[in-house]
């Protein structure tokens, strides 16, 4: 989603003047993937300063991003993190990836992520076995709509409490009004949508940037499914 459902391209324009301050290189990386081959999953920019912003407040120090692509979400928290702060990346992608690395490494911010590749669910369940539960101040979800719930549990258990564990894509571009129109992801997506909003574990909302995205806070004294009292 390029940009934020609903505004007019020259209300986005308005909006991105006025709110995004984009560091040349990003909007150099947007540009790039924009000619690529589906570079409908690129993020809007004001997506990112969105991010950004949420990390700072957070005072974050370990995040973790399930979906790179070409790495636009990932710079743009690298760049707002503090000089110790850290990035967990998982994608399946080497192509698509090799894109990001090319920017982090041009930013200097390299050091700061921790890129995996292969299969998501295998990667978070290791990061488990390495004693990551509940380490992470700030998950950002945006793969494959079906694998969003497994994503969602896992970083419920990855996210310490107070955390923000937020998901890219939530409206499906408005189709998830008709969830049953055959669209996998969308179902996929929808059935999510209900489960969150009725899940004791966090604090929610919903907020229509982008293609919407849902933060959910994990609540203090909340205990994910699976894991250790």
């Amino acid at each position: 989603m390029k940009q934020s459902l609903g505004l007019s391209p020259e209300l986005h324009d308005y909006l991105v003047e006025h709110s995004v301050r984009e560091p040349d290189l990003l909007r150099r990386l947007r540009e790039e993937t924009a000619s690529m081959e589906r570079s409908e999953m690129q993020i809007a920019p004001e997506q990112g300063a969105f991010m950004a912003m949420l990390v700072r407040i957070l005072g974050a120090r370990h995040t973790l991003e399930i979906g790179v692509f070409t790495g636009y979400s990932s710079l743009a928290v690298a760049l707002a993190l503090p000089e110790e702060g850290r990035i967990t990346a998982c994608d399946a992608s080497e192509v698509y990836t090799s894109v990001a690395r090319r920017y982090w490494r041009e930013a200097g911010v390299s050091d700061k992520i921790d890129l995996r590749i292969g299969d998501a669910t295998g990667t978070l369940e290791r990061l488990l076995k390495e004693g990551r539960l509940r380490t992470y101040d700030f998950a950002f979800i945006d793969a494959d709509k079906p694998s969003y719930d497994v994503y969602y549990e896992y970083a419920l258990k990855l996210v310490r409490e107070g955390g923000l564990i937020v998901l890219d894509n939530v409206l499906r571009n408005g189709r998830v009004l008709e969830p049953d129109s055959g669209d996998d992801s969308t179902t996929a997506m929808a059935a999510l949508n209900e489960k969150i909003f009725a899940d004791e574990r966090v604090d929610v909302t919903m907020v229509p940037i982008g293609d919407g995205m849902t933060l959910a806070r994990r609540r203090r004294n909340s205990t994910p499914a699976g894991a250790a009292q």
